[in-house]
């Protein structure tokens, strides 16, 4: 595993447990929100600018990506 994959995966991390807190969602359905609406695949594509905003903006980044999906399924 590369720097960058670990970095990724932290962010990825994270951002699960910042929306499991922000929402009051146990870690584990929030990880299965993220794969359902495929999150964790976002976050890895925008890394390299997510990674210069902070984790915080990775929170913020899965929050709208999500809500985005969410909206655009129903």
């Amino acid at each position: 595993m590369t720097e960058t994959e670990r970095d990724e995966n932290l962010m990825i991390v994270y951002a699960v447990e910042g929306y499991s807190q922000n929402h009051n969602m146990p870690e584990k359905d929030v990880f299965l929100l993220f794969q359902k609406y495929e999150i964790n695949q976002s976050i890895r594509e925008h890394y390299n600018v997510l990674h210069t905003l902070g984790f915080e903006e990775g929170i913020s980044f899965a929050e709208d990506v999500l809500s985005w999906k969410y909206q655009h399924d129903k």
